[in-house]
């Protein structure tokens, strides 16, 4: 078997051009799942403190793809200190934050804010390459930039969300652009299932210390329950793994465009399922983040020096 890629060498990832069908649909895929996914928080801290929430979803995302043949693939020992590190920036660390985050600023909010992810990777892959983005690349970072600074910077003014929750929200952001550049090469050289099982596996042992103080005071409700499996098996398992296939096939910056069509989404949900009411400039606001991402995905593969 060959050796695993780089860093660099994965960054671009193996589909060159611009994004074919299969492409559309692996963001698609991953825009619909993440989106909603804020919902299935929310429902499931109404029984359960962030921290079990945190290490169920994980267990369960890792249990669920240990049942697939796929997961079956003997990782390199030489690969194990990045494996380990993927599950604890990537998996342990920001299903934390999130759900800490999600109790201090709304659902939608935290959506919102997920459109920071391409700008977090196109700065840390720049980091890792020591070169510039195309202009293109810029042009849409740009343009995605503004759609999100439409979307959430007048709640983040006007105090729509608590400073603490945001600032979790932008760190589980950083945790995601770091794991990135760990998964893209694990991903091409072993697949996306067996690298987000092993890493959602090394993100439940190190979340496991919170499950025997996170009940809460009062009832477990069924709805949490049931939200809180469909985090785990699909917001998590499955939704992880099509990103990872992502990563391995449209690189680093480019897989991050899923991060600019997840407000969308968010905010069909929050009106359609909690009764939120969207502004105009909200609409504005993903209409222009979708922009922004159409150009990042028709961007050239090369880089500026």
């Amino acid at each position: 078997m060959s050796s695993t890629p780089t860093a660099r060498e994965a960054i671009e990832g193996s589909s060159e051009g611009e994004f074919q069908l299969m492409d559309w649909a692996l963001i698609a895929a991953v825009t619909l799942i993440f989106g909603s996914a804020f919902l299935w928080i929310s429902l499931s801290l109404r029984s359960f403190s962030p921290g079990v929430v945190a290490a169920v979803r994980v267990a369960l995302g890792a249990a669920a793809l240990a049942t697939l043949k796929g997961s079956r693939v003997r990782i390199d020992r030489s690969d194990y200190k990045s494996l380990a590190a993927a599950g604890i920036f990537g998996q342990a660390v920001p299903a934390l934050l999130f759900a800490m985050a999600e109790e201090r600023i709304s659902s939608a909010l935290t959506g919102m804010l997920i459109s920071a992810v391409p700008l977090a990777t196109a700065i840390v892959a720049a980091i890792v390459t020591r070169k510039l983005p195309h202009k293109t690349r810029v042009l849409g970072l740009a343009v995605g930039l503004s759609g999100v600074a439409m979307l959430g910077g007048s709640e983040i003014l006007t105090g729509g969300g608590e400073a603490v929750g945001i600032a979790m929200v932008l760190g589980a952001l950083v945790c995601y652009a770091i794991a990135s550049m760990l998964y893209a090469p694990l991903q091409q050289h072993y697949g996306a299932i067996p690298v987000v099982m092993w890493s959602l596996a090394v993100a439940t042992v190190v979340l496991l210390p919170a499950i025997p103080f996170g009940y809460r005071a009062s009832d477990i409700s069924a709805i949490s329950v049931v939200a809180l499996l469909i985090l785990g098996i699909i917001g998590t398992g499955l939704a992880r793994s099509l990103l990872v296939t992502a990563m391995g096939r449209l690189g680093t910056v480019r897989s991050s465009t899923a991060g600019y069509f997840v407000p969308g989404v968010a905010l069909v949900i929050g009106v359609l399922v909690l009764g939120e009411t969207v502004r105009p400039m909200q609409v504005l606001g993903v209409t222009v983040a979708v922009l922004g991402g159409y150009l990042l995905a028709k961007a050239k593969q090369s880089v500026q020096s």
